[in-house]
Formats: C-alpha cells, structure tokens, sequence
C-alpha cells in the first residue's frame, strides 16, 4: 500500500501535547528542526485533529535533502538498516564481505584477476545482496522514503 508523509509540528500548553491523531498503520518517522513527519497510508484520511495543530498539517513530497535527513534522523528507517546488516551476516561473515570487496576492487583497477571461482562467489554474493537491498527499499517505500 502506497504511503504519504504528513508533516506538522506539535503544539504544547502547560497541560498537554497536541499532536497528530494518526490513523491505524501509521509510523512516526522523527521531527527535524520542530517539524514532525509521520507515514500515513494512503487512501486513509486523517480523522479531526487539534485545532492547535490542524492548520499545519499537511502532506510532503520529500525532496532529495529532506528525504536523507529524514531516513537518517528515522528509527524506523535505522531498524530496516540494521535487519538488512543481520539478514547479510547470518550470510556472510565480514572477513568474506572484505575479501569480495578486496577481489571487485582490484579487479575494477585491473589490479587483480579473479579466478572463475572467485568471479562465481561474487556473483552468487552480488545476487544475495543486491536481494536484501531490494528488500530495504520495499521496507522504506512503505515508510513513504524511496
């Protein structure tokens, strides 16, 4: 399911926090410079808010600085990074990660010649990767971060 950002800033009194009333699948992404960004499926309107915030509220398309920042600044987004890293290392061990980067770069250099064994390892890696990597941009997409 498609997601938009929505991006508003809270509002505070001696007494409460206003802040957006999020429909169900919903995530709160993280808040740069006192804005608050927030993943809302798509097709989902938001229900009434607090008039301490509702005339703020709108949807964002981020750009490419913002949509860094906020991948960055976004727990959600860390929690993907680190399921990717997992899912690589119950793969591969990071001495075998260094050793394919050591065969690509040298080779990329014409530094090194890799063997037909060591090119198949890497296309076997290449693949492996390039799939959990896949799988973090479909998990960000679902954040509404490409």
């Amino acid at each position: 399911m498609p997601t938009s950002i929505v991006a508003y800033r809270k509002a505070y009194d001696q007494y409460s926090t206003y802040q957006l009333d999020a429909p169900e699948g919903s995530n709160e992404l993280c808040t740069l410079d006192g804005v608050t960004y927030v993943a809302v499926p798509d097709a989902t309107l938001l229900p009434a808010q607090p008039v301490q915030i509702s005339a703020g509220i709108a949807v964002v398309v981020p750009d490419a600085v913002l949509a860094s920042a906020i991948k960055a600044a976004s727990p959600h987004v860390q929690l993907i990074d680190q399921r990717m890293r997992e899912m690589i290392r119950a793969q591969y061990d990071l001495e075998t990660e260094l050793k394919f980067a050591r065969f690509a770069g040298g080779a990329a250099m014409g530094m090194y010649q890799p063997t037909v064994d060591e090119v198949n390892e890497l296309t076997v890696y290449g693949q492996f990767v390039e799939g959990i990597r896949q799988w973090g941009r479909a998990e960000r997409a679902k954040l509404g971060l490409s």
